[in-house]
């Protein structure tokens, strides 16, 4: 059982929201997963605001998460490997500031931990660009609408879902198989 005590929040954006929602629901050691927006100018925004990029937001996936059965390095181990961190407000057709690669830490620890997780990366990783994810204090959050949670759980068949999504989380199935809730 989990001591809600002892829970953790990562804050991260990777493009589109429901890619990373859809990975982090499947892992041992996650609690919740929700959706939403942070980094920009306008509070409480809707998706069609942060869709025009004006607000300044990035879709993220705010996960809470039990350090004692998956770590915060695990994260973003699992964060790393389902997008592309070297493409700037990109990823893949999704284009725009809110679709940038973003840690927002919220602790000194989560900030060092991304930090070296970068440099490790940049070093030695799989990357032939440098890679361009943003780290960040983690600001205010804000829920999105309610569709978009959990929305390839809902929607597998969307054609979105079966192109962008499925891929990902098969991959992340494949890649960090021990870490799957059972």
């Amino acid at each position: 059982m989990t001591d809600h005590a002892h829970l953790e929040v990562a804050t991260l954006g990777g493009g589109c929201f429901w890619c990373l929602d859809a990975v982090y629901r499947e892992l041992r050691g996650v609690v919740k997963v929700e959706s939403g927006y942070a980094g920009g100018r306008r509070p409480n925004p809707s998706y069609e605001q942060v869709c025009t990029g004006a607000t300044g937001h990035a879709e993220v996936v705010q996960v809470t998460y039990d350090p004692a059965e998956i770590s915060y390095g695990d994260l973003l181990d699992i964060f790393f490997a389902i997008h592309d961190p070297t493409t700037l407000n990109r990823q893949g057709g999704d284009v725009g500031t809110q679709y940038r690669s973003v840690v927002f830490y919220h602790t000194p620890e989560q900030k060092a931990e991304a930090e070296r997780k970068v440099a490790e990366l940049g070093a030695a990783g799989p990357y032939d660009d440098p890679i361009v994810t943003e780290l960040a204090p983690a600001p205010a959050f804000y829920p999105a609408e309610g569709y978009h949670q959990d929305y390839f759980r809902k929607n597998p068949g969307a054609g979105y879902c079966r192109a962008v999504v499925a891929p990902k989380v098969a991959k992340a199935r494949k890649a960090f198989f021990e870490k799957l809730a059972r």
